[in-house]
């Protein structure tokens, strides 16, 4: 063969392939959404090609120098419509294995997967359908205008009434069983839930205990409906978390098993947690659409734009995820409740960061030095707050979010607020509060959020504050919503019962570690300084004290007690090291992180650091009696003795 009939032949090839390989679609800079499940980093879409023969996206992974991440070769890409388009290969990056990210943290590689209709605006890409998984969601070309409903014609064509039981106090119960369960196998024997009853002074962590068939019980009081989660780290499975929504009185019943793809799902049986199982298995993900808000640097009014855009994805994808998983009315409205607690916690969060930038700091440490004066002012001004003009601070719904505490105390403690509150005293105080909520939150009335935060602020300053209990009459009677004003009347007068200064503990096995340190060091009171190797504060707080602590070493009518949760009893090389550096000569105890739950439910917190008091016959002291830490020591335990006289 000569060399023309060589050439020709190969031309038609590459006609023949550049016919069959259409590109129809490119967008050179897609915008996304949401980045899920990336904690040590971002990723990102750089270019999607979208051909007859496979839909190629070029992805940069940026991860922490030196830590492992890896991508699963299950990994696809889903349409509007829920379609699947498979990964068929991948280019410089290894699937199902380990990668190290680079001394630049930046990983660049890309996917192709089966071809995508060209009709298809907007798609995820999701890592496989494991409980952790990889997720870029709402990537799209930022030139293309999406449609976006409405809030309130989402909500039109969705009609849904609270039912007029929805505040009531009772137990609920979630129970069932895990099929297949092995303990060694996987992992774990309990699961644990951090619920926060916003009526409650104090959180509550729940402990669910897994018997050896893999059957669970767990009873708990709640003033108001709640969707929640039982979770753990310890899982050796693709199983971790087990959601559900339950009405105070219903038993929820809940197996775990295998799905026909052989991952894990719950089957709900009954009861409310069924009527709207599509929603919560949908993966909405609408708490990740509010994070580039909550991390958001800029000025308030830049934040203010940006919180528009947050809001229209958060629609956008809420109107395609419940259309393709077909949602009730009722999940409708969840799914729009949750979206309106996200967006203004993520606008408060990036609000309560500011109050710190525009200070002059040096390494870490801030003065009171205004650096930035236009954004101090307008963190200040409750005009500056108009993305919360679009929630319905009234609408009940939201206070199933697990966020809902979190958001009542951003606002409650949010600038506007603040000044109001602590700027006079007397009726005027509550005139002042109530008349800035109203501006700040966009509503005419005393909302039922506007009451929440105030009754929040009750809880927090009773016996506490000298005026407290005098002024409970006045501030009681600003609640106009007949639940609140119940539930405190219900507090002052369980408040004003309790006479005790301490209290028993209460008779579960985790307890009888706290007896044991009692039988320890008899006569002292203990002061337990629950901590952790992952808390910020809690090392900041042992580190700074060091000296202070070697001087509550050489009394002895006190033992300080420091107790920390770590995978075994044992604890890490790093524990190890930091004990002998921070608490050496110190009662340390390490538990594992199970037990640590359990000392978490016996005594009803949920962040660290966190204190307690303990009698010299084992009684546990009244939390506004309690030593809170190691900077006023003497003044507090000097009270506390006067009154335990």
């Amino acid at each position: 063969m000569n060399m023309k009939q060589t050439i020709i032949p190969a031309l038609l090839a590459l006609v023949w392939v550049a016919g069959q390989a259409k590109t129809y679609k490119a967008i050179k800079t897609p915008v996304a959404m949401a980045c899920v499940n990336v904690s040590n980093g971002e990723l990102k879409a750089r270019e999607v090609v979208m051909r007859d023969t496979a839909t190629t996206v070029h992805f940069t992974m940026e991860y922490e120098k030196g830590e492992h991440f890896r991508f699963a070769k299950e990994s696809y890409l889903m349409d509007e419509d829920g379609n699947r388009y498979p990964l068929r290969s991948a280019e410089g990056i290894a699937l199902d294995a380990w990668v190290q990210s680079p001394e630049s943290g930046v990983t660049d590689f890309t996917m192709n997967f089966e071809p995508m209709p060209k009709k298809v605006q907007v798609f995820d890409f999701i890592e496989g359908d494991g409980n952790r998984a990889f997720m870029l969601l709402g990537i799209h070309d930022k030139k293309e205008k999406l449609k976006v409903p409405t809030k309130e014609e989402l909500s039109a064509t969705n009609p849904y009434s609270v039912p007029s039981d929805w505040f009531k106090t009772d137990t609920i119960t979630i129970r069932g069983r895990i099929e297949g369960y092995d303990a060694e196998q996987f992992g774990f024997t309990s699961m644990e839930c951090y619920f926060q009853d916003i009526f409650e002074k104090e959180d509550a962590t729940l402990v669910l205990d897994i018997a050896d068939d893999g059957t669970f019980n767990k009873k708990f009081l709640s003033s108001y409906p709640v969707y929640q989660r039982f979770y753990t780290m310890e899982s050796k499975v693709d199983f971790s978390e087990m959601f559900f929504y339950a009405h105070p009185g219903e038993t929820i019943d809940i197996t775990v098993r295998k799905n026909a793809d052989g991952c894990y799902e719950c089957v709900y049986h009954n009861g409310s947690s069924h009527e709207v199982e599509r929603w919560l298995k949908s993966k909405l993900m609408t708490g990740y659409l509010s994070n580039p808000l909550a991390l958001f640097n800029g000025s308030f009014s830049d934040a203010t734009a940006l919180a528009e855009e947050v809001w229209q994805n958060m629609l956008y994808r809420i109107d395609m995820v419940s259309r393709r998983d077909h949602f009730t009315p009722l999940e409708m409205q969840l799914a729009l409740s949750d979206a309106q607690v996200y967006l203004t916690t993520a606008f408060l969060d990036y609000a309560m960061e500011k109050k710190y930038s525009v200070r002059k700091h040096t390494d870490g440490v801030y003065s009171d030095e205004i650096v930035d004066s236009v954004n101090w002012k307008a963190l200040n001004d409750a005009k500056s707050y108009t993305p919360l003009h679009r929630i319905d601070f009234n609408n009940p719904l939201m206070m199933l979010n697990n966020h809902f505490p979190f958001l009542v105390n951003r606002i409650q403690y949010a600038q506007p607020a603040m000044q109001a509150y602590f700027g006079t005293t007397g009726q005027k105080q509550l005139d002042d509060y109530y008349a800035v909520m109203r501006e700040m939150l966009g509503s005419k009335d005393n909302t039922l959020m506007a009451q929440l935060c105030l009754y929040q602020q009750m809880l927090t300053e009773f016996r506490i504050t000298p005026t407290a209990e005098s002024k409970y009459a006045m501030v009681s009677n600003t609640f106009k919503h007949s639940y609140v004003k119940a539930k405190a009347d219900e507090f002052y007068n369980r408040a004003m019962a309790q006479t005790e200064l301490s209290a028993p503990l209460p008779d579960a096995p985790i307890a009888d570690l706290i007896r044991s340190l009692c039988a320890k060091y008899p006569g002292r009171i203990l002061i337990i300084d629950f901590w952790g190797m992952g808390c910020g504060p809690c090392r900041s707080a042992i580190q700074s004290s060091k000296n202070l602590r070697a001087e509550i070493a050489k009394r002895d009518d006190v033992k300080l007690v420091f107790i920390a949760g770590e995978r075994t009893t044992e604890g890490s090389d790093a524990y190890k090291k930091y004990v002998a550096e921070w608490l050496a000569d110190e009662e340390t105890v390490c538990v594992t992180n199970a037990d640590f739950t359990r000392l978490q439910e016996l005594f009803r917190f949920g962040g660290i650091p966190h204190y307690e008091t303990i009698t010299p016959d084992c009684r546990r002291v009244r939390d506004d009696l309690r030593i809170s830490g190691f900077y006023n020591f003497d003044y507090e335990l000097k009270q506390l003795k006067e009154k335990l006289k």
